[in-house]
């Protein structure tokens, strides 16, 4: 229990989420915080690793007995730029595509979205952490995260940013990730200082990208205007809207268990 030990704690350490744990390591001292792939998250929440975890939102679906622990979130409404599907042949020609592990909601929802436009249900692979878009032969190939937001290399038929082409077809938020936990955490007031972190983070994005612009190849303004402009760290009644078109959706893909309450 959080009350008579050290919680633990699982987080993305990508850009899009430095506001999300901007300054949490001073505001939880008492706390185990350890950084993954958002993947790996879920693996480990689900296995008792931690006890609240920054996962996926495809993974919020998978087990009846989670629930959100605060409003926090990573969102974005419209072009989010760290989430591409970069296409070698036309969109609607797509018969392979390789799909980064770091995410499996990115996964899920590339194959809604080809689904809902083309009805198309590619052979899917995997581009392991490292690999580079040369090591794939695939049509096409799904990055996420920090190396998502660089231009690519190569020659595209088309290049589509998840974020946009969703909220151009539901006109609703997406919503990537959310600080979930098992329904018998006790979580103490945690979850205010989740939401605590994430509004000192967000104040602070000029900081955040002065400290991240250089490692990541980009400028402080690209950096900024990627944090300030394209993603969204709050979730309002869009969002869960958004969250929940996606989770019947991918239901239906059979992506996700049906009857899944989204539990808050």
């Amino acid at each position: 229990m959080l009350s008579t030990r050290r919680p633990r704690i699982g987080a993305v350490n990508y850009l899009n989420t430095k506001p999300l744990v901007f300054g949490l390591a001073e505001r939880l001292p008492q706390a185990e915080l350890a950084f993954d792939v958002p993947s790996r998250l879920a693996d480990g929440l689900a296995a008792g690793h931690y006890d609240v975890a920054l996962i996926p939102s495809i993974e919020m679906f998978q087990n009846p007995g989670y629930r959100t622990v605060s409003d926090a979130c990573i969102a974005c409404r419209g072009p989010v730029l760290s989430v591409k599907l970069l296409s070698r042949v036309p969109a609607a020609e797509i018969t392979t595509l390789a799909l980064d592990e770091g995410s499996r909601t990115s996964v899920a929802l590339a194959r809604i979205l080809l689904q809902q436009r083309f009805q198309i249900t590619p052979h899917f692979e995997t581009l392991p952490l490292g690999k580079q878009l040369d090591d794939t032969q695939a049509d096409a190939v799904l990055l996420i995260g920090d190396r998502a937001i660089q231009s690519p290399q190569g020659k595209f038929a088309e290049i589509w940013d998840l974020g946009d082409e969703w909220y151009r077809w539901s006109e609703l938020p997406f919503v990537f990730a959310m600080w979930t936990a098992r329904h018998d955490t006790e979580l103490g007031d945690l979850a205010t200082t989740l939401g605590a972190a994430r509004d000192a983070g967000v104040a602070q994005l000029e900081t955040i990208a002065e400290g991240e612009a250089a490692r990541l190849g980009l400028t402080r303004p690209q950096c900024l205007a990627y944090l300030r402009d394209n993603l969204h760290f709050q979730a309002g009644s869009q969002e869960r809207q958004g969250l929940e078109l996606f989770y019947r959706h991918a239901a239906n893909l059979g992506l996700a268990p049906q009857g899944v309450e989204l539990a808050t």
